[in-house]
């Protein structure tokens, strides 16, 4: 059995022009749609019995499609056929028949599952329903025609499971959400047999049953200082796999006895989380588990893959990992992950211990020079380790430089080595770029993510600064030219930077960045509401209660217009969810009534960040002059046909 994961990855962009001394050193520009533009090929996967391959490519009209190939033949073509927004995330059914996608409307994160037939080319909506959620929760290679999804159909609030017919497109209810459950495991015979719940209190809990007709009964519980993910069950149907904080720092991968709770210990390191889990195809072995530290690095469970992974492991540079494999473990899609160049990909044949190079996503990047990644730790005034990233221009000296300070979304998630095609953007217009890992981050154990709880816009900020500080001590960044942005928690920050620390910067670019707390919290989508207990309130605070609520207010940039030295630009989504426009609207009405010096662009078309490339074009184009003007650095050319007027005023619809 599969179980199916899927990631929203939240990004901010960047960049700027430079005097003709630095131009003379730097290496050629890269041009914008080289390095934002729609990858040539991306994301592959092989199909389960290994004889087509699926790919993410542009059609005719630039927008991302689904190919699929016959592997060794030169077939390729299309086989989705959206016509707007482009694809990004998908999968093979089991049976190999059609590919699934999701969609969702200008980024309303509403999304629907699609099927597209590899014989007739036919496309179906599989969830054709208003205003609804679909995300899948199983496959199985013993239910070819079969998957279970999750929709918030008859409560937007909640999700419940059905089972979905590919052939007929029927959907079965096959469990109803008590209110509370935040997510569901399933087994190997794809029946849902486990349930986290999101309790009021703010603790959350892991049940089980011995089969869908059987009562639930606990089976452990934690509260919001412990991280624990179940994960799925294994091949006897007795115990599941997790990755817990319980009795430890950091997140370890073990197996749960269901019926006894006894714990086996898998895998651990002491600071680090493990990160990512390699198992066998339909038995659910597990056979290596990594753990990101500066770099990934996997630990071989399972000897039979030994040979294997030594010799794939040496087919390029890079951090390497598994997309997927055949439903006989036989061959395995694997990608190499480089910090100066896009990811590789190869198939790799256990039998034959032999790699074929399948395409790299962005190989007209190969004509240009881009700059390594270094991997700092630097230590903040009270004594923690943050694992931070830093790139510096090729061709001229680390020193004395204008720094971008680029702050990760989440904040719950964190920054890792590897491309970034906006890291390599500033660097290649003259920036030194800071990625810095700030408490809250994840993958660096329970007390360092704790750390945080309750330190918006404060010690949380405070990392970001000595981060900085660092840098200039370094003799790396002129602290005169130093420029923070992001998207998400990074847009927050960036907002934070110029409200609570105006001296540091000379700049800002908010992307999608909330201003008010309070109004994010109140605004989040009703599906949000069980996991607040567990996660918002008490890690950032509980605008019902009005200690906290003032805290939260007192935490937001909104109510610090007033301290603002440096110019901003503000980019947003007008579909937004998660950020609503309303925080953008009400930071820039705010700063126009003060006079402070504001751009301010919204995209009709988007939601949570940029997705569509025409998008991603104007606002690199945007943000590439915005940061020229502020910091000096170098700047391509705006064509007519990305300029783009700001929105007229706050509060435009």
């Amino acid at each position: 059995m599969k179980r199916i994961f899927s990631f929203l990855l939240l990004a901010g962009v960047l960049f700027a022009t430079a005097p003709p001394a630095v131009r003379a050193e730097l290496p050629p520009l890269i041009p914008r749609d080289v390095l934002f533009g729609n990858p040539e090929k991306a994301t592959p996967q092989i199909s389960p019995d290994g004889t087509h391959l699926a790919y993410l490519a542009p059609d005719a009209k630039n927008v991302l499609q689904v190919w699929v190939q016959t592997i060794g033949k030169d077939d390729a073509a299309a086989i989705t056929k959206d016509s707007h927004r482009g694809i990004r995330e998908y999968l093979w059914a089991p049976s190999g028949q059609q590919v699934l996608y999701f969609q969702d409307n200008d980024g309303d994160e509403n999304f629907h599952m699609y099927a597209s037939d590899l014989a007739t080319k036919e496309t179906r909506d599989l969830t054709p329903f208003q205003g609804i959620r679909a995300t899948p929760v199983a496959t199985d290679p013993k239910f070819p025609n079969e998957m279970l999804v999750q929709m918030n159909r008859r409560n937007k609030q909640v999700f419940d499971v059905y089972r979905l017919d590919f052939t007929t497109g029927a959907l079965t209810l096959e469990v109803e959400n008590p209110g509370n459950v935040g997510d569901w495991t399933t087994d190997l015979d794809m029946k849902v047999r486990g349930r986290t719940l999101q309790n009021p209190d703010g603790t959350t809990t892991f049940e089980v049953r011995d089969t869908p007709a059987s009562e639930w009964h606990k089976l452990l519980s934690w509260p919001a200082t412990e991280q624990v993910n179940v994960w799925t069950f294994d091949q006897t149907g007795k115990s599941v796999y997790m990755t817990s904080t319980l009795g430890a720092d950091a997140a370890r991968l073990v197996s749960m006895d269901v019926a006894t709770g006894k714990e086996t210990m898998i895998a651990e390191d002491p600071k680090y989380d493990v990160s990512g889990v390699m198992m066998a195809p339909k038995t659910n072995a597990i056979q290596a588990v990594a753990f990101n530290r500066a770099r990934t690095e996997w630990k071989i469970l399972d000897p039979s893959i030994q040979a294997d992974v030594a010799a794939m492991s040496k087919l390029s540079d890079g951090d390497y990992g598994r997309i997927s494999g055949t439903d006989d473990d036989q061959k395995w899609l694997v990608g190499f992950t480089r910090d100066a160049g896009g990811v590789k990909y190869y198939v790799w044949d256990r039998g034959a211990k032999k790699g074929d190079f399948l395409f790299s996503a962005r190989p007209k990047l190969d004509q240009y020079t881009l700059s390594p990644m270094q991997t700092p730790v630097i230590k903040t005034r009270d004594g923690l380790n943050l694992q931070c990233y830093l790139t510096t221009p090729m061709g001229m000296p680390a020193k004395n430089l204008p720094l971008v300070l680029y702050v990760h979304g989440g904040p719950w998630a964190r920054d890792a080595w590897g491309f970034n095609g906006t890291v390599q953007w500033y660097a290649n217009r003259g920036y030194a770029v800071l990625q810095v890992n700030y408490r809250g981050s994840t993958g660096f154990g329970k007390p360092f993510l704790n750390a945080a709880t309750h330190e918006f816009a404060g010690k949380m900020h405070n990392d970001l600064i000595d981060a900085v500080n660092w840098a200039v001590k370094k003799g790396i960044a002129d602290p005169k030219k130093v420029c923070i942005t992001g998207g998400s928690y990074g847009g927050y920050a960036t907002l934070v930077g110029l409200t609570f620390t105006p001296d540091v910067f000379a700049c800002g670019v908010d992307v999608v960045g909330p201003s008010n707390l309070v109004s994010l919290i109140e605004s989040f989508p009703p599906y949000w509401k069980p996991f607040m207990a567990s996660s918002w309130y008490p890690r950032v605070g509980d605008p019902s209660d009005p200690a906290q609520r003032k805290d939260l207010e007192a935490r937001s940039p909104l109510f610090k217009v007033s301290a603002i030295k440096a110019p901003l630009m503000i980019i947003q989504g007008a579909n937004d969810p998660r950020v609503t426009k309303k925080e953008s609207d009400q930071m820039v009405e705010a700063m126009q009534k003060q006079g402070k010096e504001i751009e301010y662009y919204v995209f009709a078309d988007e939601g949570h960040g940029l997705q569509r490339p025409e998008n991603r074009l104007k606002y690199s184009a945007l943000a590439e002059r915005f940061l020229a003007k502020h910091l000096g650095g170098r700047a391509e050319p705006i064509p007519t046909e990305l300029m783009m007027e700001p929105a007229a005023m706050a509060g435009t619809k």
